[in-house]
């Protein structure tokens, strides 16, 4: 029995490995240089490491590893879509797609230093007040345009876009519903939400009433970086001491580190910028990574873990010292933009 029970165990691990590194996966994306295809969909404020996650984000970009297809807003306050705006515009990509989040049902506030309102000012005024195409439009429109099984989500906010989308029915960019359009176009969701074994975690929680819909029904695997992850990655301080006044990341993180932390040039922890880093590339590279499983989420945003065989949820738990992968991602959020 115990043999029996083993092999059933080595054979799931072979067949997760087979999704995450063979051919047709993220390895082969590696190993072929095909940029991994990516919708990214941020809540941009309330905390900062979003900062540090989008400079990742062009970052890999422009070492030919992620194309950007879109940048969403969870976040329904008005500075948020301008904030993604403007620090697409310092890569060199203002042509991004953004899409903004419903008014009527995102969370709506931003953060205690009302660090985006001083980026938008200081780097991008124009864009202050700037309305955007929905968000649901945009991830039906991009979407509907993408080969089958292509596109990685990645989730560094509320669930609030994902839950419209899945919801959504056909429309002049697709005669799918968004159940089928995720389906047939999405390969992977890589979503920073949740703790694990158990938690009550701020991106689940803050709109549980989308977080409680999407999780059970969406019906593509999804790799999840939880808080305990993230916690523990301190970055940020590198690029603050930089001092560049012409950089918004830098600006950003010397705006935040001093009102959050005792001294200004310390780190932050680095919850989003995990989520970019393990869709970009292996994550076993990084991390170990959890056998299948189901997260189960509450109506009260609180969530449990749940292993089972036949879940399609996994999650990421840290292999090496916390200073090994803060090195990775330090390197990243100090890339310039591209000339």
């Amino acid at each position: 029995m115990l043999m029996n029970s083993y092999s059933k165990m080595l054979a799931h691990a072979l067949l997760f490995f087979s999704c995450f590194a063979a051919p047709q996966c993220l390895l082969a994306q590696q190993a072929t240089k095909q940029p991994v295809k990516v919708i990214f969909d941020t809540d941009m404020g309330p905390d900062y490491d979003d900062i540090g996650a989008i400079a990742m984000l062009h970052a890999l970009a422009d070492q030919g590893e992620l194309e950007i297809l879109a940048s969403l807003a969870s976040d329904a306050h008005v500075d948020i879509a301008p904030t993604i705006d403007l620090f697409n515009r310092y890569f060199g990509r203002p042509a991004i797609p953004i899409g903004e989040a419903d008014r009527a049902l995102a969370p709506n506030f931003t953060a205690k230093t009302d660090w985006g309102d001083k980026l938008i000012r200081q780097f991008e005024p124009s864009l202050k007040n700037k309305r955007y195409t929905p968000a649901l439009d945009v991830y039906r429109k991009v979407l509907a345009a993408q080969p089958d099984q292509s596109v990685t989500l990645i989730t560094v906010g509320f669930m609030t876009n994902i839950a419209q989308l899945m919801a959504s029915g056909a429309d002049a960019y697709s005669d799918l519903s968004g159940m089928e359009l995720i389906n047939k176009k999405v390969k992977l969701w890589v979503c920073m939400a949740g703790g694990f074994p158990q938690g009550r975690e701020f991106n689940v929680f803050k709109d549980e009433k989308s977080s409680y819909a999407v999780f059970p029904h969406f019906p593509r695997p999804i790799l999840f970086t939880g808080v305990e992850l993230g916690r523990h990655i301190k970055t940020g301080g590198k690029v603050a001491a930089t001092k560049d006044s012409s950089n918004p990341v830098s600006v950003g993180y010397q705006i935040n580190l001093p009102v959050y932390l005792d001294k200004p040039d310390t780190d932050r922890s680095s919850w989003d910028q995990t989520a970019v880093l393990i869709a970009a590339r292996n994550p076993e590279q990084y991390f170990y990574v959890s056998g299948p499983g189901k997260f189960k989420v509450e109506k009260d945003g609180s969530n449990t873990w749940e292993p089972t065989e036949e879940g399609q949820h996994r999650f990421i738990m840290h292999k090496y010292p916390y200073q090994v992968i803060a090195d990775v991602l330090d390197e990243l959020m100090l890339h310039r933009p591209k000339k």
